[in-house]
């Protein structure tokens, strides 16, 4: 499990951060049946629990109580392993609506919102509870130059600092 991961959720989840960002609006027409599987981190903006790892996914699943399954991986070249972090997901307000709270140490919530996702579920733009926190993902490990240009200006015009993004390599 990433421990720097759960001591810095635990951290922000302590005052309750599932809010949503000035200008952001969760997608409306969230299906949750197309959004399982893995997804590869293209980019994001830099946080302890994910610095210097390499090859992150995320894999989604359904659980029994209606709530989606978190596991994320990475990959340490520095120790030369493999780093996980399960949580789970649960819709705040309509499971139609890409606005969720996850958890990687209860009872403690931070916000995930799906605010852009193309038709067919191949690309996803997700904030935290505020700027400081997006990822750009993919289905595939590498996505063309034309789209990740496309979504990085389109979260660049909604305030992120995409000067700041670092592009995760996926091998």
């Amino acid at each position: 499990m990433f421990l720097k991961q759960v001591v810095f959720l635990l951290s922000l989840l302590l005052i309750g951060c599932v809010g949503i960002p000035e200008n952001i609006k969760p997608i409306d027409h969230f299906n949750a049946q197309k959004y399982l599987g893995t997804w590869h981190e293209i980019a994001r903006l830099d946080h302890s629990f994910e610095r210097g790892l390499i090859n992150i996914s995320a894999n989604y699943s359904l659980r029994d109580d209606g709530g989606i399954k978190v596991l994320n991986r990475g990959y340490s070249p520095e120790k030369k392993e493999w780093n996980e972090a399960e949580g789970k997901a649960y819709f705040v307000q309509s499971p139609n609506d890409g606005y969720l709270k996850v958890s990687f140490f209860e009872p403690f919530y931070g916000s995930y919102i799906i605010f852009d996702l193309d038709e067919n579920y191949r690309y996803s733009l997700i904030s935290g509870p505020d700027k400081s926190y997006f990822w750009l993902l993919a289905r595939d490990k590498k996505i063309d130059e034309a789209v990740k240009t496309k979504l990085v200006s389109k979260a660049a015009a909604l305030g992120f600092d995409t000067s700041k993004l670092i592009y995760t390599t996926q091998d």
